[in-house]
């Protein structure tokens, strides 16, 4: 499978947004403390994001 230009073009945006991340913060932190950093970064480049979306989940046949 390859991928559009658009999807690569995104993808490239995103990493870029990661490390952005990652160089202010560095390494070793709990994911929760880049989640708003990260956050930030990915509105600042005007890519539309969803925060912690509620997802139905199910584990051997039981809702979560």
């Amino acid at each position: 499978m390859t991928l559009s230009h658009n999807t690569e073009e995104l993808t490239g945006r995103i990493i870029g947004a990661a490390i952005e991340v990652h160089r202010h913060m560095g390494p070793g932190l709990l994911e929760s403390s880049y989640e708003e950093p990260f956050y930030f970064e990915i509105r600042d480049l005007n890519i539309p994001v969803i925060r912690q979306p509620t997802l139905p989940l199910v584990y051997k046949g039981r809702p979560l």
